[in-house]
């Protein structure tokens, strides 16, 4: 579990964090350099990986093969509600949410903490304004959970 205290905000215990995939953690379909190493690193701490998405270029499966993520599939229009029922299902007082489309917001509402990164896709302006947190890169996302001090400075009240 990933747990911080932070001023004016209060206690983040974090038991998951869900992914989106395309435009988050890959680009174009590829996992994003560095990304594999720092989803092994959060792990370690005891957080439960789940990447979730409509797999648009058909190659989560094999970019995410031997790393410690539950990847989950949805084709279709129903992506949103199923990434908003992943995260309520988990548990959303114990669930970070990461991601950057349209088909994210839902999650990001339901979720502990939601961070909405811009990177090279950009980022649906309304899962912006429901983010708890925006980054330009998934590298930075995820070096605030291996970095929890700039989370906090970010966060604190």
């Amino acid at each position: 579990m990933f747990s911080l205290a932070i001023p004016g905000w209060g206690q983040l215990d974090l038991q998951h964090l869900v992914l989106d995939y395309n435009g988050t953690l890959a680009l174009d379909g590829a996992l994003i350099p560095g990304v594999a190493e720092q989803l092994r690193a959060i792990h370690q701490l005891g957080v439960q990986l789940h990447v979730i998405t409509a797999d648009t270029n058909g190659t989560v499966v094999r970019a995410c093969q031997g790393l410690p993520v539950d990847v989950h599939v949805h084709h279709g229009d129903a992506v949103a509600l199923e990434k908003q029922h992943l995260v309520e299902q988990l548990g959303g007082n114990h669930t970070a949410c990461v991601g950057n489309g349209r088909n994210d917001l839902l999650m990001f509402q339901a979720g502990a903490l939601s961070i909405c990164v811009l990177g090279g896709e950009g980022a649906f302006c309304p899962a912006l304004a429901a983010c708890h947190l925006a980054v330009t890169t998934i590298t930075d996302a995820l070096d605030l959970f291996l970095k929890p001090h700039r989370l906090r400075a970010s966060l604190r009240g």
